[in-house]
């Protein structure tokens, strides 16, 4: 009998152990923190200063969130990235978008933020003075997958520049600055809110004209919708003769399966935040409720709709 006394003397010592663990394991265990990706575009351009400053107001005043940007080509692949959930906010053209509301969407709005202009950059002393100097010569039309590309791609269409009538390179802000610097290339495209950094970083030290395309929106609009507008290019911007181009609304988009309190939230912060969002890039300081609404034909996020219902823009 004394052989198996202390088994059973451990007995009780062991279902204390078991009750214990069972307890620790009943406890709630930290939350694992809501993940938002905010894909931008090229670390030199608008996206990327604006969703960064993004980034540090969420992770700032949203607790359990963990705001990160992501780097990619801009507007066309912020938008399969945001559709397809591997990123939860982008920026994006309007013209990038399908012209219709989808029945459907994967992607909705939260705000227009500000307009994108279409700079078309060339050496001060070349030859490219008009859009129609293109003829022949080597010119960026944007990355791949950028929302420069199809407005770029659209222009050289509607004035017959396609085809072949020019060599085209398929080149980010980054490389088309330091291809047009090096010779490589005589011209290049890039779509953004004013100014754009690496543009203006550009001009410190290289003389840049700045070729006038306001002439053309109006043959985009009948091309491809209303969605162009005309806007200005000032002498202060880049050093550059001031010009007319054309311009179409950015929007902040959203997966259309976030929670509607986490959108109402990254709504609320967006639009309060305004002053601090345009110290990162002035471009964040032109957003109003009242302009942000305007995001046809992309449907407001429910959580966004709230917001702006309640402020009243």
């Amino acid at each position: 009998m004394s052989r198996h006394w202390p088994v059973r003397a451990a007995a009780p010592l062991v279902l204390a152990l078991l009750l214990v663990s069972g307890l620790a394991g009943c406890r709630d265990e930290p939350a694992e923190p809501t993940r938002i990706r905010i894909a931008t575009g090229s670390p030199t351009a608008v996206y990327h200063a604006f969703g960064q400053s993004l980034a540090a107001v969420l992770n700032r005043e949203l607790p359990g969130v963990r705001a990160e940007v992501v780097v990619t080509a801009a507007s066309a692949q912020n938008v399969r990235l945001v559709g397809s959930g591997a990123a939860e906010l982008g920026f994006t053209q309007a013209d990038v978008l399908p012209p219709r509301e989808p029945e459907h969407p994967s992607v909705l709005a939260v705000a227009r933020v500000y307009d994108d202009l279409l700079h078309l950059v060339t050496r001060a002393g070349g030859p490219i003075r008009t859009l129609a100097d293109l003829r022949g010569h080597r010119v960026s039309v944007g990355a791949d997958g950028s929302g420069t590309e199809i407005t770029a791609t659209r222009l050289l269409k509607v004035a017959q520049l396609d085809a072949g009538r020019i060599r085209q390179e398929h080149l980010g802000l980054d490389d088309s600055m330091t291809a047009l610097r090096d010779g490589r290339i005589d011209a290049f495209f890039f779509s953004g809110g004013l100014p754009v950094r690496g543009v203006a970083d550009l001009a410190q030290r290289t003389s840049l004209r700045i070729v006038d395309l306001g002439e053309w929106t109006e043959s985009l609009r009948r091309g491809y919708g209303q969605v162009y507008v005309t806007r200005d290019i000032p002498r202060t911007m880049y050093q550059a003769e001031p010009v007319s181009t054309v311009a179409n609304p950015n929007y902040l988009i959203v997966r259309a399966d976030l929670p509607a309190a986490l959108v109402r939230d990254v709504t609320r912060l967006l639009m309060e935040r305004r002053a601090e969002l345009a110290a990162a890039h002035p471009a964040a300081g032109r957003m109003s409720p009242r302009s942000a609404i305007v995001t046809t034909p992309l449907p407001l996020h429910p959580g966004a709709a709230q917001w702006y219902r309640a402020a009243k823009p």
